[in-house]
């Protein structure tokens, strides 16, 4: 067995169904948000609304999925597979959540620009990560910041965003980024029982609060 794969199996059995549930949630929770967004998205018969609420609850569920799958199976060769699947998600559902947002609260060069930076960026990633899936420890770090700076790339669009939509909304923006952002310390400190799946736990924090906030102020 190698280091990659002897850190595959770091977590223990209780531990990876912990992390397998806390994601599951998330997995029921995305198909329930889609739902809310899509019914109401349709009855207002708003277009851009059906289309960026539909990229975002994809991309949600694809990431819980992903996520539930590779906590769920033990056998290396599967969950090096999975694996891959699981982290290149992160970077799809990062886009997803920005899809929305920029097609209903920002315009102009300001929502291609956004859009065309988080999506190229998350294809750039998902390719990084099917090239390195062999050498995920060497590269957890700068994955890692590349996770967390793409999903504050939002900061730079604050004066457009506040042109068009209450403060409110980028409160609930700032309150789902550091959950996502504070959970990392947890995801980063393998010392504390059971650290991923609080990690899964303030995923699912700041799901629910991007969620809301887009409900509130964008549907």
């Amino acid at each position: 067995m190698n280091v990659e794969d002897s850190k595959i199996k770091a977590h223990s059995i209780k531990e990876e169904i912990a992390n397998s549930i806390t994601h599951g949630m998330g997995v029921v929770f995305s198909i329930v948000a889609l739902t809310i967004l899509l019914v109401y998205s349709i009855w207002n018969r708003n277009t851009a609304a059906i289309v960026g609420f539909s990229i975002y609850g994809f991309c949600s569920i694809v990431l819980y999925v992903a996520s539930t799958l590779y906590h769920s199976f033990q056998k290396e060769k599967v969950k090096k597979i999975l694996r891959v699947f699981d982290h290149a998600s992160i970077y799809l559902f990062i886009a997803g959540t920005y899809t929305p947002i920029a097609l209903l609260a920002m315009k102009g060069y300001w929502r291609i620009g956004i859009l065309s930076t988080v999506w190229t960026i998350a294809l750039l990633g998902i390719v990084f990560k099917i090239v390195t899936f062999n050498k995920f420890e060497k590269y957890k770090a700068l994955s890692l910041g590349i996770y967390i700076a793409m999903g504050w790339i939002i900061v730079i669009a604050i004066k457009p965003m506040l042109e068009m939509i209450p403060l409110g909304f980028f409160v609930w923006l700032l309150a789902g980024g550091m959950a996502y952002t504070v959970g990392t310390i947890f995801y980063a400190i393998k010392k504390i029982p059971y650290n991923h799946a609080i990690w899964h736990l303030f995923v699912l924090a700041g799901g629910v609060l991007h969620f809301l906030g887009i409900f509130r102020y964008l549907v």
